[in-house]
């Protein structure tokens, strides 16, 4: 089975999207991304959604490009660099992906049908395999993390995000109003409870944990109250916010699991 062959296209390009691109791209399979104009991506430096702002993102033995152009990104897709493209739908590319991938984690299907390709892979919850995609890859954190669904969905959303270094929701740090988004601190600084991370339009952002910024969202974008803008790792380990997670990495495996067994059922 010559995987170049298969084209795949991944919806979205954040880090758990990644963990799957950096599997799949490891496994010999030429890769095209869409991601929006302005990403949602927190952990930045682990996701190739970052090359859509900075032009190029390298992510361990990630080479991620924007590419404005369909045909180029194609050409990139096939030398095994990765090729991001601007768009929040899915088009039409003259080579027709074998495999559609929608790691846009939006905890609901926005657009994804099952006839999107000859195999579409949907990534946690909102998804119902063989109803609007072929299989599904659960993303809760747990037994079952990883794990290719046939038949039905993903472990519901529960809006609380998993717990890492014995804290939650305290992890996430929210706008406390809307406007304008600036940041005080990097990706990789360390922080104390109560740290004065950034503002938006003057209103400070604090921290509620201690711990390392693990991610933080792009400043300078338009936010709205609420929105998720940060990420605290409390466990301190540095080197962590610049290498592809253990969560992304099972998923990842789960989704090249779908896929090859696909290819074998062929």
């Amino acid at each position: 089975m010559l995987f170049r062959d298969h084209l795949i296209v991944v919806r979205g390009g954040g880090d758990l999207a990644t963990g799957a691109i950096y599997r799949l791209q490891r496994a010999g399979f030429p890769i095209v991304v869409l991601e929006l104009e302005q990403p949602l991506a927190i952990r930045r430096t682990v996701s190739v959604a970052s090359a859509v702002l900075e032009d190029r993102a390298l992510i361990e033995d990630i080479d991620a490009m924007r590419i404005d152009d369909i045909e180029e990104a194609l050409e990139v897709a096939r030398s095994g660099a990765i090729p991001v493209l601007v768009s929040p739908t899915l088009i039409q590319l003259p080579w027709e992906p074998s495999v559609v991938v929608d790691a846009r984690i939006a905890k609901h299907n926005i657009d994804t049908t099952i006839n999107d390709a000859p195999f579409v892979v949907g990534l946690g919850p909102g998804f119902n395999a063989g109803v609007d995609c072929h299989a599904v890859v659960e993303t809760m954190r747990g037994h079952y993390l990883g794990r290719v669904i046939w038949d039905g969905e993903a472990t519901p959303n529960t809006g609380e995000p998993g717990v890492i270094g014995g804290k939650s929701g305290e992890r996430v740090v929210r706008a406390p109003t809307f406007g304008v988004l600036s940041w005080k601190v990097n990706i990789g600084d360390l922080v104390a409870a109560g740290d004065v991370l950034g503002d938006i339009n003057g209103v400070p952002i604090r921290s509620r944990i201690g711990g390392v910024v693990r991610g933080l969202l792009a400043p300078g974008y338009e936010v709205e109250w609420n929105w998720k803008l940060a990420d605290i790792d409390p466990r301190c380990d540095t080197s962590a916010c610049f290498e592809i997670s253990d969560k992304a990495l099972a998923i990842g495996g789960g989704v090249v699991e779908a896929v090859l067994s696909w290819l074998n059922s062929k």
